[in-house]
């Protein structure tokens, strides 16, 4: 990776506060939150925000970027969705999504270095490697904390099944972080991305 200037820094750190506005966006906006079948799936940017960490930060500084966010979550600033906060989080049912933005920059960003120019095939394959790493890692920890220490059993197919619409919904999303991405590209100067080979 590059030398981390005064401006990797910063845009580190405008994702973290980009991470609590995605996990927060219904609190501000409640008409984002979609009826679909009898229940409401909540427009949640969390996963397009760590994935175009990913592809504009790298993958060590995109995740470190999150990691930064879960910190200061941890710490007590409510940052998590529904403006919660505190370590409580990380075991509750939606804790492994938590811990999965970690991935989904890193293996975003690590697609995105492999290739020496931006295009929309690379990024959208990035996008749906980090996606693959947000549910992989959430729906397995949902499922377990589930049938453990909530001792809920359910199955991992309903598990999985009751991700349907969220799923639906972040693959569009990712879709649309890959098309974002290419377009800043062609906007900002490539030094100011890490993915970028100059």
């Amino acid at each position: 990776m590059k030398k981390l200037r005064t401006i990797d820094l910063t845009f580190g750190a405008v994702f973290v506060c980009l991470m609590a506005i995605g996990a927060n966006i219904t609190v501000w906006f409640p008409m984002l939150a979609v009826p679909i079948g009898g229940a409401t799936v909540p427009i949640s940017l969390q996963t397009f925000f760590a994935t175009i960490a990913g592809l504009m930060l790298g993958k060590k500084l995109g995740a470190i970027s999150m990691i930064t966010y879960i910190l200061v979550g941890m710490s007590g600033v409510p940052v998590f969705a529904q403006m919660t906060a505190g370590p409580m989080q990380l075991i509750s049912p939606t804790g492994g999504f938590i811990i999965s933005f970690i991935f989904v920059a890193f293996f975003a960003g690590l697609v995105a270095e492999g290739s020496n120019k931006p295009s929309i095939p690379i990024y959208g394959l990035a996008s749906i490697v980090g996606l693959a790493f947000n549910y992989g890692i959430g729906v397995t920890y949902m499922y377990l904390a589930m049938n453990t220490w909530l001792e809920l059993n359910i199955s991992y197919a309903v598990a999985w099944g009751s991700m349907i619409p969220f799923l639906i919904k972040d693959t569009g999303l990712a879709f649309l972080a890959a098309l974002f991405m290419v377009s800043l590209a062609k906007r900002i100067p490539s030094r100011w991305l890490l993915t970028v080979k100059t």
